[in-house]
C-alpha cells in the first residue's frame, strides 16, 4: 500500500500509518469485532469518491457530478441483496450502531419501549444501554441469557415480554457465541405485537455464506455491521422487506444524516463483490471451524466458557473458575504484550467493573484471513493459556511473543 503522498505531506501521520500497519502485521488480532480486508477494499476506501457529496439515493440525489456515486452505491445494494436475501437495503449507515438508530427512528416515537439483552449478558450500548442515545430516547427492559448455562432464556424474554409489552425486540448480540434461534425470538414478537431488530453486527459474514442461521425474511428488520465477518470496511447496513423500505431509507437521510460517506460505500460493494465468491463460504466455515477449535483447547487447559463453547466466531472466557484473582483487564493487557491483542470482556452474573470484568472475548475472523487453520489455532489457545496462567511473568510474555512472531511471519496479512 503506496502511503508516498502522505509521507512527503505530513510524516507525522505517516508515521502513525506505518505503525499501524506494522502492529497488524506483527499481533494477533483477536478482537472478535475486528477483520483484516482486502487491499482492493483499502483502496476503494481511500478512493477519489471521498471528495463529493452524494446526499439522496441512486437516481435521486440533492448535488450534481453523482453518476459514479450512483453506480457504486447500487452495486452495494445489488450485492448486499444477493448476498443476504433481503427485499430492500440501505447501505448508507456509517456504522451498525447508526444501522440500529436508523431503524428506531423509523417505526419508534421517543418513549417507547424496547426489549433487548443486557451488555454484561452479551448485549449491545445501541440496544438500550442508559449511556447510549438508545436508552436516553426509549424506554429500555432488559432480558437475560441463563445464568447456568449461558445460552439465551427464551422463556424468560417471553414472561419478561409479557410483562413490559414493548414496541420493538432487539436480537443479534455482541458476546453472545452460540446461534440464534430467530424464529422463536420473532414468535414472542408476534405475541407483543412489537417489532423485531436482529442486529447481525458480528455475524454478517457467517450469516451470508450460510453457517449461520439467518433472520433475514423472519425479522422486521435487520441491522449489520460490514467490517467484521463479512470484511467489507467499516460501514453498516439495514435490511428490511419492502413495506418498510421509505421509512427506513427516510430515516436514514435526512433523518439522522445527510451526505454518505462514499468512499466507504465503494469499500462496501468491493467487500460485498468478493463475498459472493465461493471461496467466502471456505472462509466463514473455516472461522467457524478455528472458534470451535480455539474453544475445545482452552477448555482442556481447564479454562471455562461462556455456554461451554461456541458456534460462531467468537468465545466468552469466565476467568472466575479458574483464576478467581485475575480480572479480564490484567489479562488482556498482558496478552497485548505478548502480541495477542483481544478484550477483557463481561460475563453473565458479572460481580466486577464493566472497566476491568471477569472474562476475556477472543475470535477468529482476522486469524482466518491470515490463513489460520485449526492447529494453528489450537496452538493460539496454548499461548493464550500461558499468559493467562502466569500474567505478570515476563519469561512467560517473552516467550510468548516471540512464539507470536514465528506465526505472523508464517501467515503475513499484507503482500510488500
Amino acid at each position: 500500500m503506496d502511503e508516498d503522498s502522505v509521507r512527503q505531506t505530513d510524516p507525522a501521520v505517516a508515521d502513525a500509518l506505518d505503525g499501524e500497519r506494522n502492529r497488524q502485521e506483527d499481533t494477533l488480532a483477536m478482537i472478535a469485532s475486528e477483520n483484516h480486508v482486502s487491499e482492493a477494499v483499502l483502496e476503494a476506501q481511500g478512493s477519489t469518491l471521498t471528495n463529493i457529496y452524494a446526499e439522496g439515493y441512486p437516481g435521486k440525489r440533492y448535488y450534481a457530478g453523482c453518476e459514479y456515486a450512483d453506480d457504486v452505491e447500487q452495486l452495494a445494494i445489488d450485492r448486499a441483496k444477493e448476498l443476504w436475501g433481503a427485499d430492500h437495503v440501505n447501505v448508507q449507515p456509517h456504522s451498525g450502531s447508526q444501522a440500529n438508530m436508523g431503524v428506531y427512528l423509523a417505526v419508534l416515537e421517543p418513549g417507547d419501549k424496547i426489549l433487548s439483552l443486557d451488555l454484561t449478558h452479551g448485549g449491545h450500548l445501541s440496544h438500550g444501554h442508559p449511556a447510549n442515545f438508545a436508552g436516553q430516547i426509549y424506554e429500555v427492559e432488559q432480558y437475560e441469557v441463563d445464568a447456568e448455562t449461558g445460552y439465551l432464556d427464551y422463556e424468560g424474554l417471553a414472561e419478561t415480554a409479557a410483562e413490559f409489552e414493548p414496541d420493538m425486540i432487539v436480537s443479534g448480540y455482541s458476546a453472545y457465541p452460540r446461534e440464534v434461534e430467530w424464529e422463536r425470538i420473532q414468535d414472542v414478537a408476534d405475541g407483543a405485537d412489537a417489532y423485531h431488530l436482529a442486529d447481525i453486527a458480528h455475524i454478517t459474514g457467517l450469516v451470508a455464506a450460510g453457517v449461520h442461521s439467518s433472520p433475514v425474511g423472519v425479522a422486521d428488520f435487520v441491522t449489520g455491521s460490514t467490517h467484521k465477518t463479512i470484511r467489507a470496511g467499516r460501514g453498516g447496513v439495514i435490511m428490511c422487506d419492502d413495506e418498510y423500505a421509505d421509512d427506513i431509507d427516510s430515516a436514514v437521510f435526512p433523518g439522522m444524516q445527510g451526505g454518505p460517506l462514499m468512499h466507504n460505500i465503494a469499500g462496501k460493494a468491493v467487500g460485498f463483490g468478493e463475498a459472493l465468491d465461493a471461496d467466502f463460504e471456505e472462509y466463514a466455515q473455516q472461522t467457524v471451524d478455528n472458534a470451535a477449535a480455539l474453544a475445545d483447547r482452552l477448555q482442556e487447559h481447564g479454562l471455562e466458557l461462556v455456554s461451554g463453547g461456541t458456534d460462531n466466531h467468537l468465545v466468552l472466557i469466565d476467568l472466575r473458575p479458574s483464576h478467581p484473582d485475575t480480572p479480564g483487564k490484567d489479562v488482556e493487557e498482558a496478552l497485548e504484550d505478548a502480541g495477542i491483542v483481544l478484550n477483557a470482556n463481561t460475563v453473565p452474573g458479572e460481580t466486577r467493573s464493566a472497566f476491568n470484568p471477569s472474562g476475556i472475548r477472543a475470535g477468529t475472523p482476522g486469524l482466518t484471513t491470515r490463513g489460520f487453520d485449526e492447529d494453528a489455532c489450537r496452538e493460539v489457545a496454548d499461548l493464550i493459556y500461558e499468559v493467562v496462567d502466569a500474567p505478570d511473568d515476563e519469561g512467560v510474555i517473552a516467550e510468548v511473543s516471540e512464539r507470536v512472531d514465528e506465526l505472523t511471519d508464517e501467515y503475513p496479512l499484507y503482500d510488500d
